[in-house]
């Protein structure tokens, strides 16, 4: 009733005069806290980028409407000649649409727009400039793209290059009070030197309650832009400690290679673990491939790949499968994009990809190359089936935004998105060491038979989960992907057995 109202309105509102060159005032560059050009300019920059993408037949309009999802008694419509704000059952703005390419114009509109709703809405009012745009673009994103967002400079740094910047180097999680529980450190870090410790619980930072301060405010400490100390008061196992954190840089390596020998023929074997498909990580397992060439086999760890660039993820592909299609790519409103890798394979090794509900966009692509071309045994969990990779758009302000508007598909067309990509053998259901002998995956047949599920399209892709379910130990996961991973490259009939599957 609202919504109808609110339309109505709108088309029998009279004609307010035409837009001036400026909603603002040159004497009132200062507005809520805000400055008004600078946001204008922002929001006009973020326009015109997305002017440039396929919105899967969305338009500006939708953009701007999607702004009232920051408060449940704000309603916005926006024809081809006005923009009006609601809020309740009174408007509370109106102005006339800028023209088509008048970003300057679409920019001011939604920074009048979000003053108005500030003046009504004391969250709104609470926030500084850069927590307004993570919460304003958000909205804005979420009407083009539900899983779409817009990233900090920082955020886009770390997506760029691999490095976390002046971080403290601990990750963690509030609990019900409020208080901050650590569940993470990184290695070297300012954290780890402190010895700050997984399940300690933060409750003072600087003096300051933890429990007072907003989600923004803790992460200006932890990883904040600049460098900075922080005293913090941690509550451990031990008691109560007090310790000094200097935010610093920390640089996380894309991936990870192991070389173990003694195990198998002379050459041992190669275990890489890929963290982000990168062009760091292809850099990182290409070398490794140079520098062990006479290897008797290889574990290609998949299980917490993620990554959205599609043409590092054919180039680390095509290290072992050569130049054949990996993947198509399709983006919203296009046709289907072949990716494919430019030069030959460089390894000829036997391989195992290791995969699991963690292993996700480009990553299950490339499981599925080793499948699709007889490359490799995929060893695991089903994927994540989140086949979908986004498409960053630098901003000027030296943020970001972010779309998940290209689809995955395997080198010969199947759909990963929604599906995943399934293990020739299943290591949530090997429960004992014999089993860990025969290599049995029981999904659905009971029967104990390995069974190729990635080539049965018929069988529901729940009921194939449901059979191999996600092992929730990590501890058993690491133990279970070793023993067996080496015992299939260490036993030629059986890697070969498999491979025919």
């Amino acid at each position: 009733m609202r919504l109808t109202r609110l339309f109505l309105l709108l088309f029998t509102i009279c004609v307010a005069p035409a837009r001036a060159d400026s909603l603002f005032f040159e004497d009132e560059p200062v507005q809520q806290g805000l400055r008004v050009a600078d946001v204008s300019a922002t929001f006009a920059d973020i326009y015109q980028k997305l002017d440039g993408v396929k919105w899967g037949g969305k338009n500006l309009n939708v953009a701007i409407e999607s702004i009232e999802r920051l408060n449940k008694n704000a309603h916005i419509a926006a024809t081809d000649q006005r923009v009006v704000l609601v809020w309740g059952d009174d408007i509370v703005a109106n102005y006339p649409r800028p023209g088509a390419g008048d970003w300057k114009g679409f920019g001011e509109i939604t920074t009048a727009l979000v003053l108005k709703m500030r003046e009504r809405d004391p969250e709104l009012r609470r926030l500084g400039t850069s927590e307004l745009y993570q919460t304003v673009v958000g909205a804005l994103m979420a009407g083009v793209d539900e899983n779409g967002r817009y990233i900090y400079s920082r955020a886009a740094e770390i997506a760029e290059d691999g490095r976390l910047l002046t971080s403290a180097g601990l990750t963690g999680a509030r609990d019900e009070r409020g208080n901050f529980r650590v569940n993470g450190i990184y290695k070297g870090s300012s954290a780890d030197a402190a010895g700050v410790r997984a399940g300690d619980l933060i409750t003072e930072i600087n003096g300051r309650a933890v429990a007072d301060m907003t989600d923004a405010d803790l992460d200006a400490v932890m990883s904040g832009f600049n460098s900075g100390t922080a005293k913090i008061t941690l509550l451990t196992p031990a008691g109560t400690r007090h310790v000094v954190l200097r935010r610093a840089t920390v640089v996380l390596a894309d991936a990870d290679v192991v070389h173990r020998v003694g195990v198998g023929a002379d050459g041992g074997i190669l275990e890489i673990v890929v963290h982000n498909v990168s062009d760091g990580a292809v850099s990182i397992v290409n070398e490794a491939l140079a520098k062990y060439k006479d290897v008797s086999g290889i574990v290609l760890d998949l299980r917490s790949a993620t990554g959205d660039d599609e043409r590092a993820a054919a180039k680390l592909a095509g290290l072992f499968v050569g130049g054949v299609p990996v993947m198509r790519i399709v983006e919203t409103a296009r046709e289907e994009v072949e990716v494919v890798p430019g030069g030959a394979a460089v390894t000829q090794a036997p391989v195992v990809v290791l995969m699991s509900d963690q292993t996700r966009g480009t990553a299950e692509a490339i499981a599925a190359a080793f499948y699709e071309n007889n490359r490799g045994i995929l060893v695991g969990t089903p994927t994540r089936g989140a086949a979908r990779i986004a498409t960053q758009i630098d901003l000027n302000n030296g943020g970001a935004l972010e779309l998940l508007n290209k689809s995955v598909k395997t080198g010969t067309g199947r759909v990963i998105d929604g599906r995943g990509v399934f293990p020739i053998i299943c290591l949530s259901n090997i429960r004992s060491a014999s089993q860990q002998e025969a290599f049995f995956l029981n999904v659905l047949n009971g029967d104990f038979r390995a069974t190729d599920f990635n080539s049965k399209t018929d069988v529901p892709a729940a009921d194939i989960r449901r059979g191999c379910p996600v092992i929730t130990s990590g501890a058993d996961e690491d133990a279970l992907s070793t023993a067996v991973a080496v015992k299939i490259l260490t036993d030629k009939k059986v890697y070969n057995r498999l491979m025919d599957i």
